[in-house]
């Protein structure tokens, strides 16, 4: 993965981070693609005909398929609701944070527990928007107390590109419904 900054935005999400032993090292990536739970690789599959159904919606509106467009709206929502199940799954309890701001290099969180830095972890992203979760590993960059809890700022080693695709969408997504809000606060 290339070593690239992108701009983070502030929204808590879902995330579970588990730490590695101490001199555990990274997986080869091609040991890190054959592990990740066959949710997520169905997730990003599912990501993907979300953007074909928003194209085919674009050009059924102009053509006026009413019925057609609801039809692929209805399907759609059937196979969100049931990719949220099965990475419903995927989520474990003992490893459950909220982010305080993510984008597609690296994730903020905070935690009763304070990790060392360079300590590398295992991460799930789960998305809401796009519905989406995103399996990776990265290493501490910084943990910092704040009142009684440690903000830890992971910075990704193992993503793959269709996901670090995913995190900008969502990251972009977010900054979108903020700045809307504002608007919309401002008009007022």
């Amino acid at each position: 993965m290339p070593d690239q900054e992108y701009f983070t935005v502030h929204h808590r999400m879902t995330v579970n981070v588990e730490p590695l032993a101490q001199g555990q090292s990274l997986p080869t990536y091609e040991q890190f693609e054959s592990e990740i739970p066959a949710p997520f690789l169905v997730a990003s599959e599912f990501s993907q005909l979300d953007l074909l159904n928003d194209s085919a919606r674009s050009e059924l509106n102009n053509s006026d398929f009413k019925h057609v467009i609801e039809l692929l709206d209805t399907q759609n929502s059937k196979l969100n609701l049931l990719l949220t199940f099965m990475l419903s799954q995927q989520d474990n309890e003992t490893y459950r944070h909220q982010t305080v701001s993510f984008g597609a290099s690296l994730f903020r969180y905070l935690t009763p527990t304070p990790l060392s830095v360079d300590q590398i972890v295992r991460a799930k992203l789960f998305l809401d928007h796009p519905a989406a979760a995103i399996y990776s590993y990265g290493h501490v960059v910084e943990c910092e107390a704040q009142d009684e809890q440690f903000l830890v700022t992971i910075k990704y080693d193992r993503l793959r590109d269709i996901d670090e695709d995913l995190l900008i969408k969502a990251a972009l997504y977010q900054q979108q419904k903020m700045l809307r809000q504002r608007s919309l606060n401002r008009d007022k």
